[in-house]
């Protein structure tokens, strides 16, 4: 919907309604008083809301950086949505003779392409990531094109992969914010969070068998924790990529270059769970007006949200939440069920925080043309 200047022709154009609600603090938040943001020692580090992606926390978060083997999320996520698991990979010389991190693989052995995925995502198998980009792909280099469009597509605008393992080379970065970006998506696939969130994994058969544990030691301290990755190189320094899920809600963190990965992460993570609350301001399918429909069977049609819209506000002082509702003043039948009809600002403490699109919540028919006919010779003999 175009905006239009002016005062009074806003008024003429639009019927623009106010509603302002104060959320209190839920019965029950904790009552340890919150701090205005965690210090953390890592160089660049966000947290953020995994349903909604709103940032709870940003320390240089748009700040280039080294990913180290964080990297291998795109490259995990990418065998998952384009591989069949089931099917056998054999490991080519190339892929076994990647060194630093990995599984050991022999050239020539034969491991279903989810036994390397898991292999690159727990025990971080450089040799894994070769192995999973040349047979998706018939080559790294091919992979790493579908994993710089993938990011691209995700929304990760400063990012850029040279290889499928995150082993230093120029060029190869990303940002704090581009890996939540990431993590944010993979994670909404039901099969890369189960295997981020495994702890242990036995893999192979027979004399190659494998026994793998997860490089994510908050797994194992934490029972809330449920993943994702860690990196670790000279260049790069201690990375990781956290999630944590409470009561339905995920979080995850991304803390870069960190002289404590594990504290600054569960630093982060119990921040946003313990100094924030989300909460449903419109809900999807929710009421807001009527708007007149001339040439209608009906008068009007109802205005309902298409959507459903979140926000994490502070739980000691969550501030005032304010949603502007802006409506056409008409519309000309016929009008169709779910044709867009106006919209709804949210704003906290007067700031935009978001918007939800406004849609007919029914279809209305124009009015066959002989009652439109004879209302107008009703109108002219008045």
């Amino acid at each position: 919907m175009n905006r239009v200047s002016g005062y009074r022709y806003c008024l003429l154009s639009f019927l623009v309604i106010y509603i302002i609600f104060l959320y209190k603090p839920v019965a029950g938040a904790s009552e340890t008083s919150c701090p205005s943001a965690p210090t953390v020692t890592a160089e660049a580090a966000v947290l953020l809301e995994a349903r909604t992606g709103q940032v709870l926390f940003d320390k240089n978060a748009g700040q280039v950086k080294a990913p180290a083997s964080t990297t291998k999320i795109m490259t995990a996520l990418l065998a998952i949505e384009c591989g069949d698991l089931d099917r056998v990979v054999t490991v080519s010389p190339a892929a076994a003779s990647v060194g630093e991190a990995s599984l050991d693989l022999r050239a020539g052995e034969k491991l279903k392409l989810e036994e390397l995925v898991y292999g690159a995502m727990l025990e971080s198998g450089n040799d894994a990531c070769v192995a999973i980009a040349e047979h998706l792909a018939g080559s790294e280099s091919n992979f790493i094109l579908l994993m710089n469009q993938k990011a691209r597509m995700i929304g990760a605008e400063n990012t850029s992969f040279k290889n499928t393992n995150g082993l230093p080379a120029t060029g190869h970065y990303t940002t704090a914010r581009d890996l939540a970006l990431i993590a944010q998506y993979a994670l909404r696939n039901p099969v890369f969070q189960k295997i981020v969130s495994t702890k242990s994994k036995i893999i192979g058969s027979n004399e190659s068998i494998r026994y793998l544990n997860n490089t994510n030691r908050l797994l194992w301290s934490y029972d809330w924790t449920d993943g994702i990755k860690t990196g670790t190189t000279q260049e790069a320094g201690n990375c990781l990529v956290s999630s944590g899920t409470r009561n339905g809600r995920q979080l995850i963190s991304v803390v870069l270059r960190s002289d404590n990965r594990w504290r600054d992460s569960i630093k982060l993570l119990e921040y946003g769970f313990n100094c924030f609350e989300l909460k449903e301001v419109v809900t999807e399918g929710e009421e807001f007006g009527f708007i007149d429909v001339d040439d209608g069977v009906e008068q009007n049609i109802k205005a309902v949200a298409q959507s459903a819209f979140e926000i994490a506000v502070p739980r000691e002082s969550p501030g005032l939440l304010e949603k502007e509702i802006i409506l056409e003043k008409s519309l000309i039948a016929p009008v169709c069920k779910s044709q867009l009809v106006g919209q709804v600002n949210i704003l906290l403490n007067g700031r935009s925080v978001g918007m939800v699109r406004l849609a007919a919540g029914g279809d209305n028919k124009r009015q066959p043309p002989y009652k439109l006919f004879f209302r107008e010779i009703l109108k002219y003999k008045g």
